[in-house]
């Protein structure tokens, strides 16, 4: 006998899906109310009290816990498990059809906790559990948008174990989205505050503060499984910001390259045959805003460059080793974080942000430049140098805050304009930090982490002597920008992909 088991709340269409496994050949197992309403309409079915022989108890908060049940979603079809359950008389259940009580919708009217803790339900997600976890063997069906075309499925020998595995996965979010809908109610109506350091302690380890002193912060998951901090005050939050966006661009450019963040933007970039020549380089583009800075290595840090760090002061230093004579120069330091990166950090992921009532959630930005995508617009080509320093200050260009405009020269950036609400802004501080720093930026280039909309910053960096771009295109005043690179002798590349970061 094949048998189904069908306790749902929600009874949409409940009656045809439940006549149509009678029809195929499934015996139906059904909870009180399901059981009542499918013999009212003429369905055969059996109710679990009689199944397991243990009735339903304190008014049916006890119905489906029972190991007939259980042990008939659990049980592998092997044969193990077949001389188990034969010796404790336990029919495998292949067909698990449940939906939950209706939390979400009790609580929307002002209910006492006890009415809406009676509203909670307890056997139903653990059926949908059992069930999900044997998915090589069980269907689990949580919703009646499912019943149709499992049914078709079912009725052409169809169903694998890919299928089944899809239903698990949205089973497992079922019940996720249930349990978040409870800890909410008693968040937000009780005023009970969730204290995740309770939940384990290495899901979250607590900060000094936010970003601002007034704001409390924590750190979850295993980010120090990436990390081992090796001396200095404890790490703070604006810290781990920056170390991450410094180390993400570090990966993307060559091991011995130098990357200086500060407040989440690169202020200073090279990569070039040393990470000490890289850091020297790096330190010129704006020495300023690297005071405070965190400084990124890909390679060991040797006793010479440690010297060269001391010289002033930086809040992190992240490297993949040290030398000991290195690290004892940077000791001397006492309140100085430095730390050693243990593992690569890009990996494909999510992005996470908050908003009220939710999350923005996103793949990470991998976009990488593709040779057969770029195109050259213009009449000029760029030279074979200003081709390693366009893809090297696209790179520096991507992980920095929009509207970003690079200027680079011999893969070192000269001049960085970030996050400014007007493209046009940007490039006239790339162009002016630049001429600060007394950077000659004549046969330099320029990455835009976006199209150019007006011809104006294009004409602004030529002025300026950069003579070649990359950029993504697909402006509608396209022909405008490139008429104006054709006139001032730009050479300029459409790269096809965006890097806004906000």
């Amino acid at each position: 006998m094949k048998y189904a088991l069908i306790s749902v709340s929600d009874k949409t269409n409940i009656i045809e899906f439940s006549k149509t496994l009678v029809e195929i050949g499934y015996k139906v197992l059904a909870t009180g109310k399901t059981a009542k309403l499918l013999k009212e309409n003429h369905i055969p079915n059996q109710e679990i009290s009689d199944f397991t022989g243990f009735p339903e108890i304190f008014d049916g908060r006890v119905k489906t816990l029972h190991p007939k049940i259980f042990g008939g979603i659990l049980m592998r079809r092997e044969e193990r498990d077949f001389i188990q359950a034969q010796q404790n008389n336990i029919n495998s259940i292949d067909i698990v059809c449940v939906n939950l009580y209706p939390f979400k919708e009790t609580i929307q009217y002002d209910v006492s906790l006890e009415e809406a803790i009676e509203n909670i339900d307890i056997g139903g997600p653990s059926l949908i559990r059992a069930a999900a976890k044997n998915y090589k063997y069980v269907s689990i069906l949580t919703s009646a948008e499912q019943y149709s075309e499992f049914l078709e499925k079912l009725k052409s020998n169809s169903i694998d174990e890919n299928y089944r595995l899809n239903l698990a996965h949205e089973a497992f979010s079922h019940t996720s989205d249930y349990d978040i809908a409870i800890s909410n109610f008693f968040e937000n109506k009780f005023g009970l505050k969730k204290n995740y350091l309770r939940i384990s302690e290495k899901l979250a380890s607590n900060l000094r503060y936010g970003e601002n002193p007034h704001q409390k912060a924590s750190v979850y998951g295993d980010f120090y499984s990436y990390f081992d901090i090796l001396q200095g005050k404890e790490i703070s939050y604006n810290n781990i910001l920056d170390l991450v966006s410094g180390v993400e661009l570090s990966e993307e450019l060559n091991s011995a390259a130098c990357v200086i963040i500060k407040h989440n933007n690169p202020c200073g970039v090279a990569s070039l045959d040393s990470p000490l020549n890289s850091y020297v380089q790096a330190l010129k583009c704006d020495p300023i805003s690297a005071f405070g800075g965190i400084v990124v290595f890909g390679e060991e840090v040797n006793a010479t460059l440690a010297n060269r760090l001391n010289e002033i002061f930086l809040e992190v230093i992240v490297a993949p080793d040290y030398s000991s004579d290195a690290l004892n120069t940077l000791k001397k330091k006492k309140d100085r974080r430095i730390l050693k990166k243990l593992k690569n950090i890009n990996s494909k992921g999510i992005s996470v942000r908050s908003i009220p009532g939710g999350f923005l959630v996103q793949d990470k930005d991998f976009g990488t430049l593709n040779v057969s995508n770029i195109k050259i617009v213009t009449e000029n080509q760029p030279s074979s140098r200003e081709m390693f320093d366009l893809v090297f200050a696209w790179s520096v260009a991507k992980h920095t805050k929009s509207n970003s405009i690079v200027i680079a020269k011999n893969k070192a950036t000269l001049g960085i304009g970030a996050g400014q609400t007007s493209r046009l802004d940007s490039v006239k501080i790339a162009v002016n930090k630049a001429k600060e720093f007394g950077f000659d930026v004549s046969n330099s280039v320029a990455a835009s982490d976006a199209f150019f909309p007006f011809a104006d910053g294009v004409i602004k960096l030529a002025e300026a002597g950069i003579t070649s771009i990359i950029q993504p295109g697909g402006s509608v005043r396209d022909e405008e920008v490139i008429n104006a690179a054709n006139k001032y002798k730009l050479s300029m590349l459409f790269s096809g992909i965006r890097h806004f970061k906000h």
